[in-house]
């Protein structure tokens, strides 16, 4: 534990100067490439940073490469000013442009080599030798695959400057063979697991200098389990000293928290493998304890459980959570493969999946970068009671679903209610696609991320040109299921059923944040609520999911991809509930809305079974992005074997019943109270916030609220 607080404090340290090389040496690059194409520019571009970025490695490092290499003291601000101009001026996509959040195909590229990569890249020249776009785009791939050559090359160059720099022979010894290591990688495919590992580290790095956010190291216990056998068999590693090296691959990955900025970097272990047999290994169980070890909020790791998996793995999970990491999320396989499977998927491909970004299902290097938005569905049901507009929000325009007198019935209701949903997701649908359809994808080609999509070598095309298997997808984000859900009972019951209001009264009520209405806020709170087992409530959590899945099943994203639903809201239930003016459930106007396909808080009064029951009565198979359901339990019930076990259980049955996701809480709220007031004393205090953990005090205070406010159960 020594060598790994070593490297935590080392990615620590800010060097001196501005955050600019990267701009600087591409700029470089294109003053020399101006009559070229964009996308043979860029190449040459990314070819120049590898070729030229400096290569940083620590005294402590058994890995190599950091962010801290661009760092610059000395340089030109004109210069600077001109790089950011132009580099500008060359573009690039974003978020919904499918331009990050993907998990790169690592193992066909460790299996090859960079050496046999480009043998592929020019066998595809020869194949597509009379069509110049095609050519153009290999021959842009050969150019950037050639540059990481050098990237690593020079990397095994630093770690000996650096070796021959220490006074630790411990660190000595570890430098000189961590440089054999990335020279024996220059061309060949890696032999060993550390050799493997330094490679996905320098890709993962250098896609961060391009600006891609969340890029996921997909199924690492399945790709690089022949490494760690080898190494096993070979004598060259134990377990314990593979822990090790993970562990310093994982506070690598907070380095960008302590130099400007922030990732979500998510690392899938379990699940079955592509045939369907049983995935959970003993890398597995490494790399869980390696996030252990690291005990930093940087690799959001995701844990698949299936049907028949030994309980040891779960358990396993559990103890890692009850540290307060909150890592890692647990994921159901029975409800995701065929979430996934249902699009024309091959199976085999549906049941590889890992995840990006937060929870987001995601097929590993065989479909574009993906994307997803938020879709606020609370603010929707206000547009029932204000005729297409919103309390808070003065820019939200939906339709005119009628006066409420003529909202007869229930089914009236929700005919209006649905109206809303639907324009909205039409409306969302074409924003979504406009912005999408306006880029020439040529000039925004990504050649380097397209070599770790299949197949977009064997093509000759970009991965978002045609080039990877599958098409995009994107996925609408549905905001407050627990919010409608409870809203939907209480107008069903308190306006329908007991008449105790009409329409009219609850929207007045509504308007005036329940000012003067207090008894009618008292008895609409006294409503069912979702979360308590109670099918009168449940029933339209199960009719949110089927609906909203029906509506977005409609659209295509540019390319002939699916839209995918999502149960989940990151933070944005807090910043969403800020514009979304009070609702029928009782919910105070400007309050943060339920949290992603949580119950509302406070309001599963029942205890964690009962909220079980009713997570698991929606069919979550028509969620083919994921969900988030945040838990909260006292530490106790992570640490005492006998509660831990009743936990292990009731997640088992939750996820037999058709349950999807689950990530647990475990810091106590006087913990967390204490945090708030002495911040100081609290710098390494890692919290699950939603999708991610983070540093308690680094969030806001609206955040950090909001998970105090969570239940808290204490038994099962």
């Amino acid at each position: 534990m020594k060598h790994l607080e070593a490297v935590r404090q080392a990615v620590r340290v800010r060097p001196a100067g501005d955050y600019c090389a990267t701009e600087l040496i591409r700029y470089r690059s294109y003053r020399d490439t101006y009559e070229e194409t964009p996308l043979t520019a860029k190449a040459m571009a990314q070819n120049a940073w590898f070729r030229q970025f400096p290569a940083v490695v620590y005294p402590c490092d058994r890995i190599a490469g950091s962010r801290a290499g661009n760092f610059v003291e000395n340089y030109d601000e004109g210069e600077l000013a001109a790089a950011r101009r132009i580099c500008g001026s060359y573009g690039q996509l974003g978020f919904w442009t499918n331009s990050d959040h993907f998990a790169p195909g690592y193992d066909r590229f460790l299996r090859d080599g960079i050496g046999g990569t480009l043998a592929r890249i020019d066998a595809s020249l020869k194949v597509h030798a009379d069509e110049p776009e095609k050519v153009e785009f290999l021959r842009a791939q050969r150019l950037v695959t050639e540059g990481f050559s050098r990237f690593v090359a020079r990397h095994a160059e630093a770690a000996r400057d650096t070796a021959g720099k220490v006074d630790n022979e411990e660190y000595r010894r570890e430098l000189l063979a961590l440089s054999d290591d990335l020279d024996a990688v220059t061309f060949a495919p890696p032999r060993t697991l550390r050799q493997a590992l330094n490679l996905v580290w320098l890709i993962h790095l250098s896609f961060t200098f391009q600006g891609k956010y969340a890029m996921a190291l997909g199924r690492m216990d399945q790709y690089l389990l022949p490494y760690y056998h080898h190494d096993l068999e070979a004598g060259l590693l134990t377990p314990e000293d593979a822990e090790d090296l993970f562990a310093s691959t994982f506070i690598k990955l907070t380095e960008s928290r302590w130099l400007g900025g922030d990732d979500t970097v998510n690392i899938c272990i379990g699940g079955v493998t592509p045939d369907g047999d049983e995935g959970i290994n003993e890398l597995s169980y490494v790399i869980l304890h390696a996030v252990r070890d690291a005990n930093v909020p940087g690799p959001n790791l995701s844990a698949r459980l299936h049907e028949g998996m030994p309980d040891l793995f779960l358990d396993e999970c559990l103890r890692v959570i009850g540290t307060g990491l909150g890592y890692p999320a647990l994921m159901n396989d029975r409800v995701n493969i065929p979430a996934l499977a249902r699009h024309g998927y091959d199976i085999r491909d549906a049941r590889n999946y890992c995840f990006v970004g937060c929870i987001e299902n995601f097929l590993p290097g065989q479909q574009p970068a993906w994307s997803d938005g938020r879709f606020n569905i609370p603010q929707f049901l206000e547009a029932v009671f204000y005729r297409g507009k919103s309390a808070l929000d003065p820019g939200y325009r939906g339709l005119d679903t009628g006066p409420l007198e003529e909202l007869s019935s229930m089914e009236d209701f929700m005919g209006a209610f649905e109206k809303q949903i639907a324009f909205a997701a039409a409306e969302y649908a074409a924003v979504f696609n406009n912005e999408n359809s306006r880029y020439n994808y040529r000039n925004y080609a990504e050649p380097w991320m397209s070599v770790f999509c299949e197949d977009c070598i064997g093509r000759g095309m970009d991965i978002n040109a045609g080039g990877a298997k599958y098409p995009s997808a994107h996925g609408a984000c549905m905001m407050g299921i627990a919010t409608v859900a409870d809203s939907l009972a209480a107008v069903e019951k308190t306006v329908y059923l007991d008449r105790a209001c009409t329409l009219n009264e609850l929207r007045d009520a509504m308007a005036a944040d329940f000012a003067g209405y207090e008894p009618l806020r008292a008895r609409l709170l006294a409503c069912p609520k979702y979360g308590n087992n109670d099918p009168f409530v449940d029933k339209y959590a199960v009719w949110f999911v089927e609906f909203t899945d029906g509506i977005f099943a409609r659209y295509r994203t540019r390319d002939g991809g699916p839209f995918y639903t999502a149960i989940a809201s990151n933070t944005q239930s807090v910043s969403a509930g800020k514009i979304t003016g009070a609702t029928p459930d009782g919910r105070h106007a400007g309050v943060p809305l339920s949290d992603a396909a949580s119950p509302t808080y406070g309001m599963d009064k029942e205890g964690p079974t009962s909220a079980f029951l009713s997570l698991s009565r929606p069919d979550y198979r028509l969620v083919s992005c994921g969900t988030v359901v945040n838990q909260k339990y006292t530490p106790d019930m992570l640490t005492d074997s006998g509660k831990r076990e009743a936990l292990l259980n009731a997640i088992k049955v939750y996820f037999s019943r058709g349950g999807q996701e689950v990530q647990i809480n475990c810091v106590s709220r006087e913990t967390l109270k204490d945090a708030m007031v002495h911040p100081e004393n609290y710098a390494d205090l890692v919290v699950r916030v939603s999708g991610f953990s983070a540093y308690f005090t680094t969030l806001s205070r609206d955040v950090q609220e909001d998970i105090l406010h969570r239940t808290e159960h204490a038994e099962i």
